[in-house]
């Protein structure tokens, strides 16, 4: 191995330590929050405010292919995970809609929008 080469493997290698390990397909849109109360998700499941639950904008939805999947949602150093159980038919691509659970391991709930990354598991 040449000497610029291995130089180059060890910096990318001390930037993970620092930085971590880059996350695959960031998505950046608005989280906001809604209340089921217990209705059904698109998913066919009831949801509970108290769970922690995400609808997707139609474009991730993907027609359901995305039911039961888990996303990591990031927001000003905090984060959440949540389980994909209903459809945000007017959420665009990248925003989603949380359970108020959810929400609130982000933001307070009167912050009502908050931009955010999230990726999938």
């Amino acid at each position: 191995m040449s000497l610029n080469l291995k130089s180059i493997i060890v910096a990318f290698v001390a930037a993970i330590a620092v930085h971590g390990a880059p996350r695959a397909a960031d998505i950046s849109g608005d989280a906001t929050y809604y209340e089921p109360n217990g209705g059904l998700g698109a998913c066919g499941s009831p949801i509970q405010n108290s769970d922690f639950a995400v609808a997707l904008s139609s474009a991730q939805y993907s027609g359901g292919s995305n039911c039961g999947r888990r996303i990591n949602v990031h927001y000003q150093g905090k984060s959440v995970e949540a389980t994909v159980v209903d459809l945000c038919p007017g959420c665009a691509s990248g925003s989603i809609d949380l359970t108020p659970s959810a929400f609130q391991q982000l933001a307070d709930l009167s912050a009502g929008r908050i931009q955010v990354t999230w990726d999938f598991e």
